[in-house]
């Protein structure tokens, strides 16, 4: 059974003016999200900038998230390092918090080898009983899961259950749910392939969109695997320039500015991140606007 089928939102973390978390504006986000359909809450991931959280700050808001949602959608931690043994240590103590799944992401930096990959994410998932989704971004990570990697990972381990495909490579994904035959689910990472990944058999996306059009995003997974199409194609098209817009800078900068603009959060940024670019902004508003979100 798969973790959610649908969109999952990859949320942005809140921070008030000094920098620490804003834990108020995460529930005011959360219930946002649960009101308007999301079918998951992906906490601590890339948009909600776990990579400049201390390690208790991490846990922290993986815990005030699980109490918040209270069982309504899953959530999904980010629990992922550069260091296994690190990772280890995120998955199980976001396990004894109460989280439904773990997201955990490829090793960046330092990098690995396919053999590499194989013993990192097994040792993690060997550390915990939640299941996992792999987390393939190699334009950040410098680091790609084969799609015989990914399978192989699903067959020999019990709760390697799905990979949120962030490569942007269609033949890559093709490849995937070609070898896997239903053996791996398949989460879109990238909001402009949607549709294209549910086409291969893709259960949804874990989504940045969804923080500012969760019922939009959802409905574009939900009409598609229900069977009208059509509706879900157009939807993905639609939402082309509103996606575009929110990618214009280094994600999460301009979906920090979209939830800021719509008054759910202050757009506070940890650096290195900074704030968006002026043109940005606008070019920001008018994509929302015509989305009809602000």
């Amino acid at each position: 059974m798969a973790i959610f089928t649908g969109a999952g939102v990859a949320i942005v973390t809140p921070f008030k003016e000094d920098g620490s978390i804003d834990f108020e504006k995460l529930n005011t986000l959360i219930d946002f999200q649960i009101d308007n359909g999301t079918d998951a809450i992906i906490i601590c991931g890339t948009t909600g900038e776990s990579a400049t959280m201390s390690h208790e700050e991490h846990l922290q808001t993986i815990e005030a998230c699980v109490k918040h949602v209270n069982k309504r959608v899953p959530v999904v931690a980010g629990t992922g390092s550069n260091c296994t043994d690190t990772a280890i240590y995120l998955s199980k103590e976001a396990e004894k918090l109460g989280a439904d799944a773990l997201l955990v992401v490829t090793p960046y930096y330092n990098k690995a080898t396919q053999k590499g990959l194989k013993e990192h994410f097994t040792m993690i998932a060997e550390s915990v009983s939640l299941p996992i989704v792999l987390y393939n971004v190699p334009s950040r990570t410098g680091c790609n899961i084969l799609p015989e990697t990914a399978v192989e990972l699903a067959k020999n381990v019990d709760n390697i259950v799905a990979i949120k495909e962030a490569s942007g490579n269609i033949s890559q994904v093709v490849k995937l749910a070609s070898l896997a035959k239903g053996c791996i689910d398949i989460y879109s990472g990238n909001d402009d392939q949607v549709i294209p990944l549910l086409s291969l058999g893709g259960k949804g996306v874990i989504s940045v969109l969804s923080n500012v059009a969760p019922r939009q995003t959802h409905d574009m997974v939900m009409e598609y695997l229900e069977g009208d199409r059509d509706k879900g194609v157009q939807l993905q098209l639609e939402l082309i320039d509103l996606c575009n817009a929110l990618f214009s800078e280094v994600n999460p900068i301009p979906v920090k500015k979209a939830v800021e603009l719509m008054g759910l959060c202050g757009g506070t940024l940890r650096r290195p991140l900074t704030e968006m670019e002026p043109q940005n902004v606008e070019k920001l508003k008018t994509a929302m606007k015509a989305a009809g979100i602000i």
